[in-house]
């Protein structure tokens, strides 16, 4: 599996719109870039496209946009509670911005991830 690389926007748009907040860190994740809390990844970019993830009733509200769809690494194999953003948000980074909080908010609230030893 050939797995998409982003562009240099889709990485400078990354990095403008991860919340800056102590609990927050980033690192590499399939092949890209992820942000993570508390060791749960709650934004990242997949190729070009930006993905969250959220609360049952966000995604639900999110997938009713035009250009949203569950985030499928592999094609057929949803990876549950993570959406990906319309790619016309690009251009709407306030809109982004809202939804990235709602991620970390949702996602802060998940049980810790345990570090692998």
């Amino acid at each position: 599996m050939k797995i998409p690389r982003p562009d240099k926007e889709s990485m400078a748009l990354f990095r403008s719109l991860v919340p800056e907040d102590d609990r927050v860190t980033v690192r590499p994740m399939f092949g890209n870039i992820s942000a993570f809390v508390n060791g749960n990844m709650f934004f990242g970019i997949f190729g070009d496209d930006s993905f969250l993830r959220l609360s049952e009733e966000d995604r639900i509200e999110l997938l009713k946009n035009k250009g949203a769809s569950m985030l499928e690494p592999m094609k057929g194999k949803p990876i549950k509670d993570y959406v990906v953003v319309p790619g016309t948000w690009r251009d709407r980074p306030e809109t982004l911005s809202s939804w990235i909080s709602k991620a970390l908010e949702w996602s802060s609230m998940l049980p810790p991830k345990k570090t692998k030893k």
